[in-house]
Order: structure tokens, then C-alpha cells, then sequence
């Protein structure tokens, strides 16, 4: 079997480093380029020792036309405002892109450049890009020439919210979502506010009030619903390198008349009776990052608090697995013909 050419733009962050540690466990993938400006002529394992004698390949720096002439796909790692410049150029060059950036991930073009700051030089892609989220967009991945990766707040948060703004079990205000991610989830960078004595035992909410998350899960949201969603959104960074968790409150509409935590369970394992990376949890059982460490999973389920008439959703997946760049191997499979599970079921972490 001819493999896939692979290529990743921005291979040296942790996002990056992950998609090579699992680009590396799939029998279908080639890795053509790494490319780094930081560290452009070492070799990828010596940023990551770890990678010695797995993955020596040397990193460089080449204009993007000379990655995409190399390569059947090229995955960007780039900053936001950075990618919407080289993925044009990738797909000029007749390259199919998954980039993981916010720069192709909203329709509507004001929503995009309000929450980042930013103006696009290619809104005409927002309409052609696929949001990366393969339970729900499978069909249009196939044939998507740029794939947005989602974020990892929308992920854990659209994916436990689903099947009830489908099917309008759930009002469309209020939806509280509180989340929680590890220190990964601000990238490799030497910031004083994520260094290790700042971290370690610290727990604290941030961005509380326009965090750009927001808008990209209002507008997914939006999507399921058929209407207008708005949600209030707070993360919160947690002592742990990699997990996210998180617990949404919402009330149950008109149409959930029978409402309990035996009924929220049946509904997501109706929902997601054919996903095999959507882990319905049985019974009592809740979501806990350390059961989906490593992985491509996300783990979900529910309870109905009838003293407050609050249904409480929760979800947790692996910030960089599902939430990144696994997720984005998933797409990969999906865009080339692939078993979803190819490459992915054996990275896990363990204890």
C-alpha cells in the first residue's frame, strides 16, 4: 500500500509533537517534512529525546509551496493569524490541509474577526473549510480540501451538548459551561503565569468574560440547534499537563418530559451507539481526565438534579488527544479512506 504523505508545519509544539507521536503509530502515514523556525537543522529528537532512534528526521523551514509539492497533506501548527496566510498557499499548491488553528473555523466572517482581532485575507475559504469534528461532520470530511481542527474547549463541550440541542431537549438559555484544562493547553511557551512554581498547586479560572472559545462553540451549537444559541462560558486552568473536563448546566424544554439520569444516559448511548472514540459512561459513573490520558477518547454522561430542575452534563477528554491533534488524525483517516481507529486505538498512557 502507497502511504500518505504527511507533512506538519510547526512540528515543535506540543500539538505538533503530538501529532508525530501519532502520525508515527499509523501503518498509512509518511512523514515528509517537520518544519520548525526555532530549530530548523536539528534533528526533531533532539527536542524531544524521547523521539531518539524513533524520529531523527531533520527539522526545516521551506516556503510552504515546497512542503505542499512534497506532500498529500500538510498539517499546520500555527499561531492564529499566521495560518490564515500559509494555508491559501498550501492549497494553491494542490495540497489537501488540516490546520489547527481558530482561522478557519467559523462561517460567519464577523463572528471570526471580532473574537480574535483579527481581519482575514481569505474569507471566501471560511465557506469551503470543514470543521474537524468527525461525529458530526463526517460526510463533508471526506472530500474537504482545508479541514479546521476544533478547539479543545469546543470539542469537550459541543460533543457532551449534542444530542440534547438536536433533538431541543434542552432550552437554549441558560447553558453554563464551566471547563478545565492542563497547562498544555497554552502551548510551549516560557510565559512566568505557566511556569511550574505557578502552576503547581494552583487552580484558577481565567478569560471569564470573551474568551474566543465562546463564539466558536455558540455558532456550533447554533448549528445543532437550528437557532440562535448564546452560552456563558468559563475555563479555568488546572496542576496537570495534559485533561480537560467539563460540566455544563442547562434545564431541560417542554419536549424532555421524562427526564432523569437513566433517560440522559439512554439518550447519549442512542446518540453515540456508533462512535467509537464517544465513551458513554454506565450508570454513576463520571468523566475523569486520568481515564482518557493519552487518547483519542472523550468520555460523557449526565445527571438530573430535580431539586434545582438542572440537567448537568459532563465530558473529559485528553487536551491534546481529542482536543488536538489525535482528533485531527481521526479527520486524517476519515479525508484518506481509512478506519476512523487506524493508528489511534494503541496511544494511551496508562498509569
Amino acid at each position: 500500500m502507497e502511504k500518505v504523505k504527511v507533512s506538519i508545519i510547526g512540528s515543535t509544539g506540543y500539538v505538533g509533537a503530538e501529532l508525530v507521536h501519532g502520525f508515527l503509530n499509523h501503518p498509512g502515514v509518511e512523514l515528509v517534512h517537520l518544519t520548525s523556525q526555532s530549530f530548523e537543522g536539528k534533528k526533531f529528537s533532539d527536542i524531544y529525546p524521547v523521539y531518539r532512534g524513533l524520529c531523527d528526521i531533520v527539522l526545516d523551514n521551506p516556503d510552504p509551496a515546497d512542503v505542499a509539492k512534497d506532500s498529500d497533506l500538510v498539517v499546520t501548527a500555527l499561531p492564529h493569524g499566521v495560518s490564515s496566510k500559509v494555508v491559501p498557499l498550501l492549497v494553491e499548491a494542490g495540497c489537501r490541509v488540516i490546520d489547527h488553528s481558530g482561522d478557519f473555523r467559523y462561517k460567519d466572517l464577523a463572528t471570526y474577526e471580532a473574537s480574535y482581532k483579527l481581519t482575514h485575507p481569505h474569507p471566501d475559504l471560511l465557506e469551503t473549510a470543514v470543521y474537524g469534528l468527525p461525529e458530526i461532520y463526517r460526510k463533508e470530511l471526506k472530500d474537504a480540501k482545508i479541514v479546521a481542527n476544533p478547539g479543545c474547549y469546543p470539542t469537550c463541550s459541543v460533543t457532551a451538548l449534542a444530542p440534547f440541542l438536536k433533538a431541543h431537549l434542552i432550552n437554549s438559555a441558560p447553558i453554563i459551561i464551566d471547563a478545565v484544562s492542563g497547562v498544555t493547553g497554552a502551548g510551549r511557551k516560557s510565559d512566568l503565569a505557566y511556569s511550574f512554581c505557578e502552576t503547581d498547586e494552583a487552580f484558577k479560572p481565567y478569560g471569564v468574560v470573551g474568551h474566543r472559545h465562546t463564539t466558536e462553540i455558540e455558532e456550533q451549537c447554533s448549528f445543532l440547534y437550528g437557532n440562535k444559541i448564546n452560552v456563558s462560558f468559563t475555563p479555568h486552568l488546572a496542576p496537570f499537563k495534559r485533561g480537560m473536563l467539563t460540566t455544563i448546566y442547562c434545564t431541560p424544554s417542554k419536549e424532555f418530559t421524562d427526564v432523569s439520569n437513566g433517560k440522559i444516559n439512554e439518550i447519549y448511548k442512542e446518540y453515540y451507539k456508533d462512535e467509537h472514540f464517544v465513551r458513554v459512561l454506565d450508570g454513576k459513573d463520571l468523566p475523569d481526565v486520568k481515564a482518557v490520558n493519552g487518547s483519542n477518547y472523550i468520555d460523557v454522561n449526565g445527571v438530573f438534579d430535580p431539586v434545582n430542575g438542572l440537567i448537568k452534563l459532563f465530558s473529559a477528554q485528553d487536551n491534546l488527544g481529542k482536543g488536538a491533534a489525535l482528533q485531527a488524525i481521526q479527520a486524517f483517516n476519515v479525508m484518506f479512506g481509512f478506519d476512523e481507529k487506524t493508528g489511534l486505538e494503541t496511544i494511551i498512557r496508562g498509569v
